[in-house]
């Protein structure tokens, strides 16, 4: 296999990509403690021009993690408080009278920038959650009957709180479905926590990253590159067959009302080249398919209430699973 590290021309440039990449993750570091898994999955997303679910209880960082993100890209960012009067108009735009020209005039919403923190999205109701839904997929958004499209690149990173919690809305499957990967923040070690406060002590406040010393390390050319990067690791007839094996596989779990659909497949492939590329290689082994399986998988199964009952999760199924597919060697 070719070592993309070694040859010269385009590969120089991948090079650099990925190393503006590995600068990505550890400028976000500087802000958020111990959340490593989180950080390369946001990494991952903007590879992949996928979106992002952040799920975990308030207090662990996921609107952090988000804001980190956007202070080391040199992107626009725009944040939305999802709150239970929000309006879908609120998010996407609207039309505005102007009374010096009598016409309608069309106000963007916020949803036109390159990435959108939404902020606990899950505590608005299903239409507005619901107003996303074309501009994550279709990259635009249609008012009064216009498509207007969005800004490439465009990314929303959306926090949620556990649906236990009171005041929130479950997302719509069809929702669920567009957002690439679904990362859990969880509660740091008693060590990260320890240095949590500890930066705290030392002056650190979260309103002000620019005072943390976080700055950006990366633009758009380098997304450019890396995604072409990325387009170019090879993916064998192998790697392919095992990708479909374990999502058809949650089709036929006991323990599963709703398995993974081919969009689910081609996502889990579509990470597991993005973290080949990142990991060095410009080809993808069944370790990268294992590795991203629960982050992309997760939120595209449903469990049935009495494998619910009885303990079973949504990660317990997917663990089992890969441990009984076969492996291509």
């Amino acid at each position: 296999m070719m070592d993309p590290t070694t040859d010269n021309g385009p590969s120089g440039d991948h090079r650099d990509a990925r190393a503006s990449l590995e600068a990505l993750r550890a400028e976000i570091s500087k802000a958020v403690v111990g959340q490593d898994s989180a950080v390369t999955g946001l990494v991952v997303a903007l590879l992949c021009r996928g979106h992002v679910l952040l799920e975990g209880v308030p207090g662990v960082a996921k609107t952090l993690l988000v804001r980190a993100l956007s202070a080391s890209l040199e992107l626009d960012t725009k944040r939305v408080q999802f709150t239970p009067d929000l309006m879908p108009s609120d998010v996407t735009g609207s039309l505005v009278y102007d009374a010096r020209t009598t016409e309608f005039s069309f106000q963007p919403g916020p949803v036109f920038t390159n990435l959108l923190l939404a902020d606990e999205i899950n505590r608005t109701p299903p239409k507005t959650q619901s107003s996303l839904l074309e501009a994550m997929e279709e990259r635009q958004v249609t008012v009064d009957g216009v498509p207007r499209p969005l800004p490439e690149p465009f990314l929303v990173a959306a926090t949620q709180n556990p649906v236990e919690y009171e005041g929130t809305y479950p997302l719509p499957e069809a929702q669920l479905d567009r957002f690439l990967l679904k990362l859990t923040v969880p509660l740091p070690s008693r060590q990260d926590e320890i240095d949590v406060l500890t930066r705290h002590a030392a002056g650190f406040n979260p309103r002000d990253l620019h005072a943390a010393g976080v700055r950006p390390v990366a633009g758009p050319a380098d997304l450019e590159a890396a995604r072409a990067a990325v387009a170019k690791t090879s993916v064998s007839p192998e790697i392919t067959a095992y990708v479909v094996d374990v999502c058809r596989a949650t089709r036929e779990s006991p323990s599963l009302t709703l398995g993974v659909s081919p969009r689910g497949a081609t996502a889990l492939l579509s990470t597991a080249r993005a973290w080949a590329w990142l990991t060095g290689r410009d080809y993808v082994i069944p370790d990268d398919v294992k590795a991203l399986a629960l982050p992309t998988l997760r939120h595209r199964i449903q469990l049935r209430p009495e494998a619910e009952m009885e303990g079973v999760t949504a990660d317990s199924v997917i663990n089992a699973i890969l441990a009984h597919v076969p492996v291509p060697r």
